[in-house]
Formats: structure tokens, C-alpha cells, sequence
């Protein structure tokens, strides 16, 4: 598959001018915080069910299971790389979902960077940014001034 994405790191801010900083990265409720990667995959695939889907446009099985990977590496990745979850959003859009995943490292993964192409040998790691890279759309990395990150991809869904 091609990548037609485009692939932004910065701190300056996101589109529209605002920061990192001011977005709010939201949860599915303040009394039950996202803080594993299966939380994070029923609260998208809640998203689509209740909000992207409606009458003449359904997500696929397909489209959504690629959605639960593309989840499932960012959420593990924040866990086990970023110092845990800090935040996660999932915001319908017309093509698809945006997932926004913030942790609490500074750290840019390098591997956001990649091609997309598998290990060459298998270490028992180092598949998921080849996954979210070939998967997902419109990555971006974007540092926050008071520490940790925001990754945010777009998941298409047509």
C-alpha cells in the first residue's frame, strides 16, 4: 500500500493555530478515564456505532478492525513507550475517525517517520508503527509545552 499521508512532528501548534496545549484531549467520561489499550478500542468503535454511523454510510467490519489496530497501537504504544495514557479522543470526521493519543513522554517515536515496512527480522516488537503508518492518515506528533505528546491520525472509514 502507498502512503499518501503526510507526517508532521512540531510544537509551534496544529491547524487551525491553536497549541497542543489548548486542545482539550478528551475521555469518554471524568469518572472513567481511558487508561488501557481495550478501553481505548470500545470507546472508538462506541464512536463509531453511535456517532459516524448513520442511515446510507456504515462503517465496514473491515474498516473498523482496522480502526481497533490502529487503537491498539497507539494506546500500547503510550502505555509501554509514553509513561501511560494522558488522553483520548476519537472525533467522527467525513472520511473516517481522528484518534488523538496523548502521553506523557517528550519522546518522538523515530519509527513515526518510517516507511511503513516490517522488520526485516522478527524481535517480537516493532510492528506497530508500520501498522498506524499503513492504516492511518494525516500522522502527526506534536510535543506539548508542559510535557508529553499528541499523536493524531486520521482512520478512514469509507
Amino acid at each position: 500500500m502507498d502512503r499518501t499521508d503526510t507526517t508532521i512532528i512540531g510544537s509551534a501548534g496544529l491547524p487551525g493555530g491553536t497549541s497542543p496545549a489548548a486542545v482539550p484531549i478528551a475521555t469518554p467520561s471524568a469518572t472513567a478515564p481511558v487508561t488501557t489499550a481495550a478501553m481505548a478500542r470500545a470507546y472508538a468503535r462506541d464512536v463509531v456505532l453511535e456517532q459516524w454511523n448513520r442511515p446510507g454510510r456504515a462503517a465496514t467490519e473491515a474498516a473498523v478492525i482496522d480502526l481497533l489496530l490502529v487503537v491498539s497501537e497507539l494506546a500500547a504504544n503510550a502505555v509501554r513507550h509514553g509513561g501511560g495514557l494522558a488522553g483520548f479522543e476519537v472525533t467522527p470526521s467525513d472520511g473516517g475517525v481522528r484518534l488523538a493519543v496523548r502521553d506523557h513522554s517528550d519522546v518522538v517515536p523515530s519509527a513515526a517517520f518510517g516507511t511503513g515496512g516490517f522488520p526485516a527480522r522478527h524481535h517480537g516488537n516493532g510492528y506497530g508503527w508500520p501498522v498506524i503508518i499503513r492504516l492511518a492518515r494525516e500522522i502527526t506528533v506534536e510535543r506539548c509545552p508542559e510535557g508529553g505528546k499528541i499523536i493524531s491520525v486520521l482512520v478512514p472509514l469509507v
